[in-house]
């Protein structure tokens, strides 16, 4: 399997980046991780940190081609979470780090993704957004029903809200996990932070497809863009991107 991939994680105009992002590939498969520690939340940065450690380990432990890769996922996020649950142990409900995630396996030809919280996952082709993930948040609820358009999503006043998270308390999070989705040359997968997304329209996303090149100078790119356009408020901003080139 051939692919390109690239990441990113910048700062913004915080004082703290609090995201972490990781490509993990081997013996034909990899691994796209994002994890946005919460702001409002002790310890965020080390909650991303720890999370990312944790499911990278658990990929890199699982034999390939991996033979049930939603049960994967779904053990490797639970683990995560679980871990992040004994790290706030010790301290107060309020203080406890907590993270949303995202997560893309690709491997032989196929995407499979899960996520918590409003961490996205977008499948690019030819320009266009094939499929994203839902977040898990009061917005994305008004958007589903019609109340919000895609575009007043990332302006809505309840669009930090999330109704699931890694971390916080020990019950597991709601998790989304895809079936798995047949990729085509020049397919892009796109993990990433609310703070990429909320900076950028969707076709400005899925004009990573039509570009020419190495995948990483392009994804730096669409960062620095979704930085200004969110600036002086920007968000860390973060994501991890593969382009699917074909199989070997």
């Amino acid at each position: 399997m051939q692919v390109d991939t690239a990441q990113i994680s910048l700062l913004g105009n915080r004082e703290e980046n609090q995201d972490r992002v990781a490509v993990v590939s081997k013996a034909g498969a990899t691994l796209l991780i994002v994890i946005d520690g919460m702001g409002g939340h002790a310890g965020g940065a080390e909650a991303a940190r720890l999370c990312v450690e944790v499911i990278s380990n658990e990929f890199n432990q699982v034999e390939l081609p991996v033979f049930d890769p939603q049960g994967f996922m779904h053990r490797a996020i639970g683990h995560a979470h679980t871990e992040l649950v004994a790290l706030g142990n010790k301290i107060s409900v309020e203080a406890r780090p907590r993270a949303t995630c995202a997560i893309c396996l690709v491997q032989d030809g196929y995407a499979y993704w899960g996520h918590v919280g409003d961490s996205r996952i977008h499948h690019l082709r030819n320009e266009v957004v094939v499929e994203r993930s839902r977040d898990h948040s009061h917005v994305e609820v008004l958007l589903q029903e019609g109340l919000i358009t895609e575009d007043e999503v990332s302006t809505h006043p309840m669009r930090n809200f999330v109704e699931c998270c890694l971390g916080g308390d020990s019950a597991l999070p709601a998790m989304t996990i895809t079936r798995y989705k047949r990729l085509l040359p020049d397919d892009v997968l796109l993990a990433c932070s609310d703070g990429f997304w909320s900076g950028l329209t969707e076709a400005e996303m899925a004009s990573i497809t039509a570009a020419k090149g190495p995948l990483a100078p392009q994804l730096s790119a669409l960062g620095a863009q979704a930085v200004k356009a969110t600036s002086p408020h920007s968000d860390n901003t973060s994501a991890a991107a593969l382009r699917f080139i074909g199989q070997a």
